[in-house]
């Protein structure tokens, strides 16, 4: 069922911003037209276009036989390889609507996601986190949140499906009960998750539409063309992973590299053995590769461009990275919520695409706003926009959709920027209490709050602290209670135990016997901030 108003979406396809084909269409357009181009390649393994579009084939007759039906919700708790991608055109196929879950998810943060989406089935692989999927199952059976576990298998035989241990049925592909579905790119495609503040994340909802428009923006902003290869190295659950990964690859038809685990030598190395001409990934990401000096151990000429977004770029490290590749980085500005709101270009001069997020997207229609003052005229304040790249807000979360937009439905970010005269856009300071790590944000009342859950914690203050590669980690202030010792293992074991996400441990902890206040009884954070920043530098220079 479309869930967008259908004047809208006419206008939107008349300006040639949306589209009437989904990606599983897209997938067997390309199986039709380049039978045996690569489509996928994960370490080893590679699929042409044909063989990929017949193992969505065998999945989705699989998933069907498993009881997947039109209007379920299902589950992907997978690493980024080749299985992801086959699980989401299957699920596409169906009717049914993807959650995707970051495979770096703990227990906690999965029965939440599940349980807000009501999903009755769970894909993974056999192992999840280092452990094997049941274990983690068990886990959520205990916490109430009883999905029925599929895990998905590609092996030299092709894909397999096991429920209970038994293989469902591959071969159904072309029985009767598998339905005829005609998708419907306006619908519930995909629900993922964002970092909430309240100490579990928020679910964002998506069409494919809003993804097929920031595809339009890609092609246009990087000139990207017949024959990319395109490496992939952010996880394809979250926005940027999920156009960089599957959405443009299938559009463009393009040959994509996936990485279960990024490092900065195995991506040098895939881009040297693929011939890579789009590398899309975190700053973090590349600034690792010069670190890692993998840039000297490889030939790099073969990228074009970089997408990069999802936190700062540091022009120095931008700069240096161009110069010994030749490629252009370019990136994005916006969220997993709004999509873009502007972007740069490989036309754009360099100071412009390295000291700025790129001119405003017109079709976007960004205002600026303090409090609930548009102030747009001024060119500073917290950007709101209206267009064709939003999602659909917040899943069943009244109080998470009432912060998200303005009173009139424009729907807000969470930092402060400024617009010049020419319309690019830099961001100059954040609003929400966020840690933006190797481009993840992670709240630090969360954070906060998981550590008080330890019995030898009375106070915690977690705060940012400077990382060369990662640009921020988290820094967590703890005052004891008297008798009371702590060290970060102690508390990590603790979190661990809980169903924490990895992702919310703190990464460095400072035991003192007092938190600093203001003259209002708040812990001072910006002292924190200082007194450990200070730290890390004097640690940093003393190497």
């Amino acid at each position: 069922m479309s869930l967008i108003e259908p004047a809208m979406a006419e206008e939107y396809r008349r300006r040639g911003w949306w589209s009437d084909e989904t990606i599983g269409t897209a997938v067997a357009r390309n199986a039709r037209r380049s039978p045996e181009s690569p489509a996928w390649t994960s370490g080893t393994r590679s699929l042409t276009w044909a063989q990929f579009d017949a193992e969505v084939g065998s999945l989705t007759g699989a998933l069907a036989d498993a009881g997947v039906r039109r209007g379920d919700r299902v589950a992907v708790c997978m690493l980024d390889g080749i299985e992801i991608h086959l699980a989401f055109v299957a699920i596409e196929r169906l009717g049914a609507t993807i959650v995707g879950v970051g495979a770096k998810a703990g227990v906690r943060e999965i029965a939440h996601l599940l349980g807000r989406s009501r999903c009755e089935v769970l894909l993974t692989l056999s192992d999840h986190d280092g452990r094997p999927a049941g274990e983690m199952l068990r886990e959520l059976v205990a916490r109430d949140v009883e999905p029925r576990h599929l895990v998905v298998e590609l092996g030299p035989a092709g894909v397999v499906v096991r429920q209970d241990g038994v293989v469902r049925d591959r071969d159904s592909r072309g029985a009767a009960g598998v339905p005829e579905v005609v998708p419907d790119p306006d619908a519930l495609y995909l629900i993922n998750s964002t970092s909430g503040t309240t100490g579990l994340p928020k679910a964002v909802m998506h069409t494919q539409n809003r993804w097929h428009y920031f595809h339009t923006r890609a092609v246009a902003n990087g000139d990207l063309r017949d024959g990319e290869v395109m490496l992939s190295v952010v996880p394809a659950p979250f926005g940027f992973g999920l156009w960089t990964s599957h959405v443009t690859p299938a559009k463009l038809g393009a040959h994509t590299v996936v990485m279960p685990r990024f490092s900065a030598a195995a991506a040098a190395r895939a881009i040297e053995e693929h011939r890579v001409t789009v590398l899309c990934c975190v700053s973090t990401q590349f600034i690792m590769m010069l670190a890692d000096h993998s840039l000297d151990r490889h030939d790099l000429t073969s990228l074009r461009v970089v997408f990069t977004g999802g936190e700062a770029v540091p022009e120095v490290k931008a700069r240096e990275f161009e110069q010994r590749t030749g490629a252009r980085i370019l990136q994005f500005y916006g969220s997993n919520e709004t999509g873009l709101l502007s972007g740069t270009t490989t036309a754009d001069p360099i100071d412009m695409r390295l000291r700025t997020a790129g001119r405003i997207v017109p079709e976007m229609n960004v205002r600026l706003y303090d409090g609930l003052t548009d102030v747009t005229e001024s060119g500073r304040g917290q950007p709101a926009c209206q267009g064709p790249a939003l999602s659909l807000g917040y899943l069943d979360d009244d109080d998470a959709n009432a912060a998200l937009y303005t009173e009139d439905g424009w729907m807000l970010m969470g930092d402060i920027c400024e617009i010049d005269g020419d319309g690019y856009l830099s961001v100059v300071g954040r609003i929400s209490e966020f840690v933006v790590r190797g481009g993840k944000n992670i709240s630090l009342a969360v954070v906060e709050g998981d550590a008080l859950t330890h019995p030898s914690i009375r106070h915690a203050a977690a705060v940012a602290m400077p990382d060369p590669v990662l640009g921020e980690r988290v820094c967590l202030f703890v005052e004891l209670h008297p008798g009371h010792e702590l060290e970060l293992n102690d508390l990590v074991s603790h979190l661990t135990a809980h169903g924490v996400s990895r992702e919310l441990f703190p990464e460095r902890l400072e035991v003192v016997t007092e938190l600093p206040r203001s003259s209002g009884a708040k812990v001072a954070k910006g002292e924190l901030r200082e007194r450990i920043a200070a730290t890390v530098g004097r640690e940093l220079t003393s190497r």
